[in-house]
Parts: structure tokens; sequence; C-alpha cells
């Protein structure tokens, strides 16, 4: 199997705990690394999304940045094409921009997320990107 494609070879932080809200299509889980307080004000979470996983289109009103520690994923913003990320990418996403984030079909896939300027809101959840939407990206 590709390294890259093996989550044990991309582990770096604690899985942690299995995500259940209704925001999230497959099986992913997030360890909080920096809760969010009025020390640090800059929560900071590791997230593990099994093959085939993804969140929904969502916006974060601060922005958030995503750091890409393992495994084979992908980002897209509204309008614009999918992107393909790996170990070592990092990405900025400006403050409302509508997104989704999640796995390949055939890779587990991590990363780091760091919400900024998280005094302006929490994430505003909107449709699940679906099946035939996430089949289409290949």
């Amino acid at each position: 199997m590709n390294k890259s494609k093996n989550l044990s070879e991309s582990v770096i932080f604690p899985k942690g705990e299995k995500i259940t809200n209704d925001y999230f299509i497959g099986t992913a889980w997030i360890e909080m690394l920096v809760s969010n307080d009025s020390i640090f004000n800059c929560p900071i979470y590791n997230v593990t999304f099994e093959p085939g996983a993804r969140n929904n289109w969502h916006k974060h009103p601060g922005g958030q940045i995503l750091l890409i520690t393992g495994g084979e994923g992908y980002y897209q913003e509204e309008g614009k094409p999918v992107q393909v990320l790996h170990a070592g990418d990092v990405v900025k996403i400006n403050p409302a921009v509508k997104h989704w984030h999640g796995a390949t079909p055939d890779s587990w896939f991590t990363h780091i997320g760091i919400t900024t300027n998280p005094q302006k809101g929490d994430a505003e959840w909107l449709e699940p990107v679906t099946d035939e939407e996430y089949s289409n990206l290949k």
C-alpha cells in the first residue's frame, strides 16, 4: 500500500473522538489540541477522515487554516475546482468562504484545523456534499 494512503503511516496526533453530528458523511474523528479560551483565542484541532468521508459545505466567519498532516484529501471552494491535498500542504480559507474538505475515496486523510478570529462566530454548517457531487470529482 502507498504510505501516503495508510493511516498508520500518517498519525502524528491522537485520532480523538468519533464525530457524531450531522455535518459529516462517513466517519471522522476530532481531537482538540488547543481549546478556545481567553488566553490563546485560537482553537486548534486534529481531524481524521476515513476514506470517502467529508464534511458538509460550511463557512467560518473568521476564516480557517488547514495544515495537512497525512493521507490524501480534497478541498473545494464554491464555484471553484477541487484541489487534491497531501501532507505538507497548507490551505488558507478566507472568512465566510463556502467550502468543504475530506478524504479521497481510497485514502485516509488527516489535517490540523485552526479557527482564525473565533470571536467572529462559530462555523455555519450548510448542505451536504452529495454522493453524486463527490463521485464526479474523479
